[in-house]
Formats: structure tokens, C-alpha cells, sequence
């Protein structure tokens, strides 16, 4: 029965550890996501690992040799409890599998479900308790709103969480 064991890598060394422990025939999941970075006033999103400094892999308990992952190129340790590896479940690998796209990368956010037009009302914040129309989502956790102020469409970002469907 195969395993999957959670592995420790040293510092921004995902990669590099994924890339020798296949390179010793193990199995290995590193699952990634697109995440927003800000550098020299430019946003741009860049693969990262979902799990920073972690990655999994396949082992058989009793026939694949586990001592040698911890010796590794960029592998700090394995996770452990004593002299007991740490499983992670199949069914929490199954799904992150299930939520990658066609590059591989997992999706965090399912979207903010409002379409183009929904009549939407802000509850926090300065807007608080203005109704506008949803326009579009900005990133995953700002959208914009057409807001009708002072006899003018105004465009205004605001957070996800503080908007709301109108009945």
C-alpha cells in the first residue's frame, strides 16, 4: 500500500528538492498556484508552491528505502511523529489533483459568483449601504461596482467580502 509522506525542503528549494527525489525514482507532488507579487511598482502573478517549504511523496512502507529522501539536495527532513512517518491522507492528495488546471496549477478560489449586471449592494465600509450593479472582478479578492453617485456612474473597487446580491 502506497503512502504519501509530507517532506520538509530548506528555503525556497521546492523545486530543486522535487527535481532530485525524482530523480531517485520517488513519486512526487508539488502542487503550485498562481500568486500576486508586487515588485517595482508591477503586479504580476507567478507560480508558487501552494505549501511553501513542502512538498509530498509516494512512499511503500516496508519496501521503498525512506531514509535516503532525508539526505536529499534541497530536503531538510521528513515529517515525522518519533520514528513514524506523517501520512497524508489520499483522499487530501485526490483533490488538490482535482482542483489543477490544465498547467498543473491548483486553484484557490472558486470566483465570486456575481456575473456582469447583478444587482449588488456594499455592507462595510465607506460605500456601506450604497446598491450598484456588479461590473467585474479585479483579482481574487477585489471587484468593481457601478455605483450611481451624486446623478453619475462611478467605477469603484472594493473587497469580495463586502459585497453582497440585492433581492
Amino acid at each position: 500500500m502506497i503512502i504519501w509522506c509530507a517532506v520538509q525542503t530548506h528555503a525556497r528549494a521546492e523545486d530543486k528538492a522535487a527535481f532530485h527525489l525524482r530523480r531517485q525514482g520517488y513519486a512526487v507532488f508539488l502542487p503550485k498556484h498562481l500568486k500576486r507579487r508586487k515588485h517595482a511598482r508591477r503586479i504580476d502573478w507567478v507560480p508558487a508552491p501552494l505549501f511553501p517549504r513542502y512538498l509530498f511523496v509516494a512512499i511503500e512502507p516496508g519496501v521503498t528505502s525512506w531514509w535516503s529522501i532525508s539526505s536529499t539536495v534541497g530536503v531538510s527532513q521528513l515529517v515525522r511523529f518519533g520514528n513514524q512517518l506523517a501520512a497524508v491522507p489520499q483522499k487530501i492528495i485526490d483533490q488538490l489533483e482535482a482542483r489543477q488546471d490544465d498547467k498543473g496549477l491548483v486553484k484557490t478560489h472558486v470566483g465570486c459568483g456575481f456575473k456582469a449586471g447583478d444587482k449588488v449592494k456594499i455592507i462595510r465600509g465607506p460605500l456601506g449601504d450604497l446598491e450598484g450593479l456588479f461590473h467585474c472582478p479585479n483579482d481574487e479578492e477585489r471587484v468593481t461596482v457601478l455605483l450611481n453617485l451624486m446623478g453619475r456612474e462611478v467605477k469603484v473597487r472594493v473587497p469580495l467580502e463586502t459585497v453582497y446580491a440585492c433581492a
